[in-house]
């Protein structure tokens, strides 16, 4: 994982509700929701995007252009398009993972859902993944949106991060903690 998610500020929540609200009075908030997650994913995925659009070196218009032309080349719709240049034009681009991630915790409250983050050491199958929610909706009371990331690093396993919650089954946390129990012995 490059980024450490962390929801920070207030004005973070702002955008965030206030694009949820666009997209309901639109009736648009299951494109909308698609859209945040494949820009989420695109900006997750390049660590070079994060570093220009947090820079305070490169020009907003720069970062407006950039940041446009990408939504346009993954499809995104005229309203999360527009609602990428206004954070931009405002000085926000920095902020704009925790916009999104935000977003998703809203769209999910909305829906009566909890959105969790689960990374595994690979790529799950749909049985895998199916096992994993319906432990998650036992174990928290309700459903439960899962996004998933891959991180060969784990060795094995996986780690799911609900809210402020952490649950680490990873065979790397499993092997750290073996190393420090034998130093003590």
């Amino acid at each position: 994982m490059s980024q450490i998610e962390v929801i920070t500020g207030e004005a973070s929540k702002r955008y965030a509700q206030a694009l949820l609200d666009l997209a309901c009075e639109s009736k648009s908030l299951k494109i909308i929701e698609n859209d945040i997650s494949k820009l989420k994913k695109i900006l997750l995925e390049s660590n070079d995007l994060q570093k220009a659009i947090s820079s305070p070196v490169i020009d907003v218009e720069k970062k407006v252009a950039v940041l446009t032309s990408i939504a346009k080349a993954a499809s995104l719709s005229k309203l999360s398009t527009q609602f990428i240049g206004t954070v931009t034009k405002n000085r926000r681009s920095y902020d704009l993972l925790n916009i999104l991630s935000f977003f998703q915790v809203l769209v999910a409250n909305k829906k009566g859902t909890q959105l969790a983050k689960l990374t595994s050491a690979k790529s799950l199958t749909t049985a895998q993944l199916k096992e994993i929610k319906s432990n998650l909706k036992k174990t928290l009371g309700r459903e439960v949106d899962v996004e998933t990331s891959v991180d060969p690093d784990l060795l094995g396993g996986f780690i799911v991060r609900v809210g402020s919650r952490l649950y680490d089954s990873s065979l790397k946390t499993k092997l750290e903690d073996l190393k420090i129990a034998l130093k003590e012995v």
